[in-house]
């Protein structure tokens, strides 16, 4: 209970319209801060919704695999330039948004992650990488602006911090690939 109170918390900062503004103003913080944050909050409200509709997640998530496919719907669907432009320009798309980043990615993602094999997991590790790899270089190499909103200065930082969060994202596949768990448990 006491984690659905955080994500609420975190939640009515997050949607207050000068954070929000604020936090939309830069893109790379629009997309690396404020849509990863609004997924915490998803996170964060998944054991009280569990514990509210136990047989809802049972019936609906029980090897994780949907709700792990709905996260990875959500995530590529916000990662795409006209996606942010609307969610600036269009007041239906931004309320879409604060409510499919928490409760349509980060709900399902936390539901389902104890649930998947080391299969399933790794599967998604490798879609985040190459996800967030792809939308990098389309965002550093694209010559033209994608995002209205946008300046092109902002679209390559964008591009650069993406390829840089996938690197990572392939730092940790070979790390956990190569090291041997059971030697540090």
């Amino acid at each position: 209970m006491k984690q659905a109170i955080y994500g609420l918390i975190l939640y009515v900062f997050l949607i207050l319209p000068p954070v929000a503004s604020l936090a939309e103003s830069v893109m790379t913080i629009h997309m690396h801060m404020q849509m990863p944050l609004l997924v915490v909050v998803g996170f964060l409200f998944t054991p009280f919704l569990k514990q509210t509709f136990p047989n809802f997640f049972v019936q609906w998530n029980a090897k994780g695999v949907p709700g792990i496919l709905l996260f990875m719907v959500i995530t590529v669907y916000w990662m795409l330039p006209r996606a942010m432009d609307e969610a600036l320009n269009i007041r239906a798309i931004e309320t879409f948004k604060f409510i499919s980043l928490p409760f349509f990615a980060g709900v399902p993602l936390r539901d389902s992650w104890s649930k998947m094999n080391r299969l399933w997991k790794s599967i998604t590790f490798i879609f985040l990488t190459l996800t967030y790899g792809m939308i990098g270089i389309l965002y550093i190499l694209t010559p033209i602006q994608l995002c209205n909103n946008y300046l092109m200065l902002e679209q390559k930082t964008l591009g650069w911090s993406s390829l840089v969060t996938a690197l990572c994202f392939l730092a940790y596949l070979i790390l956990n690939v190569t090291i041997d768990k059971s030697k540090y448990e």
